[in-house]
């Protein structure tokens, strides 16, 4: 059943990935208390690869040991073990056939792990912790004001991690500048107040973002892949959105194509690529994203429905599809479709992606029993 784009070889730098079938980030809180890659993960990952998907976005990787860890039992990559426990997963995906990157990521003021949380100005986050996650629930803890040495720190952060993943055989990084977390936590006009070079206009809330990949790329070979992940959603306030739509879309993305990273991964945080990407004029953030930084495109957001996934690369909305809950439920999504097999069915609330590992293949066996996937 090769009928649909979605199977189509596509390359990225220089390398060929075997679909357009991206597996999107999705928090896992399955590693050790010290942040260590665990064997379940390893079996985890490995799915998607053997289920069939082209490449793999791990969840979000924390960059150093002092503000950036968002949440309890998430990995890290900054100490041996930890990049020890993460090149065993990537030498399985990659006998697999699939490429693996790992994304990176500083929490911030999100932060559920740490008191000492930072952020770019002293304000105080939106909503309320996410239990799910560990860490308790209430209002986040208020965070300090990054100095400009505590910028200076974590784009050493970044850029270590970046060369701990190239050690760990990742094929590369995707910088995780979406959802909320610190380096959105820039970008967004009402939580970056700073009037410094880091603050006031679109250009100054980039820079940080910028200087971090101009700086990894400077210390990585040239086919490690840069990739980088932008939302206008956040984890703690879904329904954001940029000021003046299009236009702060536009100035925003050239300063992503002044960067120059291997490709833009387009977060819908609700779960939901029309309603999150969509203009009322029919075009979108991803296809304006295609135009302005001419580099490949990742859509992400319920696009597990062969003919809407086709839809959105045919319509050059996207090059690539990031599945989340989907690949969640169907490991081995691309291979069923392949086949002409049914998937599994979900729905909201059904499956979490903030869900722990064993949580979820709880759920899975319960919705078994109870006939309620297909």
């Amino acid at each position: 059943m090769h009928t649909h784009k979605i199977f189509d070889p596509y390359a990225l730098q220089q390398h060929v990935l075997r679909n357009r079938l991206v597996v999107a980030p999705m928090s896992r809180v399955s590693a050790t208390a010290a942040g260590v890659p665990t064997p379940v993960m390893e079996d985890y990952y490995e799915a998607f690869a053997a289920g069939g998907f082209g490449m793999i976005i791990t969840e979000g990787i924390y960059t150093d040991s002092i503000a950036s860890q968002g949440y309890p039992l998430q990995p890290g990559i900054v100490t041996p073990q930890q990049v020890q426990g993460w090149q065993a997963i990537a030498n399985k995906v990659k006998q697999q056939g699939a490429f693996i990157i790992a994304q990176l990521m500083h929490a911030g003021a999100l932060s559920q792990h740490v008191t000492h949380t930072w952020a770019p100005s002293a304000v105080q986050p939106l909503g309320l912790r996410m239990p799910e996650y560990g860490g308790g629930d209430g209002p986040f803890n208020f965070p300090r004001a990054m100095t400009l040495e505590d910028i200076v720190t974590v784009k050493q952060g970044f850029i270590q991690a970046a060369q701990q993943a190239l050690a760990a055989g990742f094929n590369g990084v995707e910088i995780h500048a979406a959802n909320g977390h610190l380096l959105d936590q820039f970008i967004t006009d009402y939580t970056n107040l700073r009037q410094d070079d880091y603050g006031g206009n679109i250009t100054n809330r980039f820079r940080l973002i910028a200087e971090i990949m101009a700086e990894i790329r400077a210390v990585v070979p040239a086919e490690f892949i840069i990739g980088l992940r932008l939302s206008e959603g956040k984890v703690n306030n879904l329904r954001y959105r940029w000021p003046e739509g299009a236009a702060t879309a536009g100035a925003l993305l050239e300063e992503v194509a002044k960067a120059k990273p291997d490709y833009v991964h387009i977060a819908a945080e609700s779960g939901n690529w029309e309603r999150d990407c969509m203009y009322a004029d029919g075009s979108s953030l991803t296809s304006l994203a295609k135009q302005i930084v001419q580099v490949p495109i990742i859509a992400n957001g319920g696009l597990h429905e062969p003919a809407r996934a086709n839809k959105v690369l045919e319509e050059g909305h996207a090059d690539l599809l990031a599945l989340g809950k989907a690949a969640l439920a169907n490991p081995d999504w691309p291979l069923r479709i392949q086949r002409g097999e049914n998937t599994i069915a979900f729905h909201a609330g059904m499956i979490k992606p903030s869900a722990s590992i064993i949580h979820t293949r709880q759920v899975l066996q319960v919705l078994f029993d109870q006939r309620l996937l297909t």
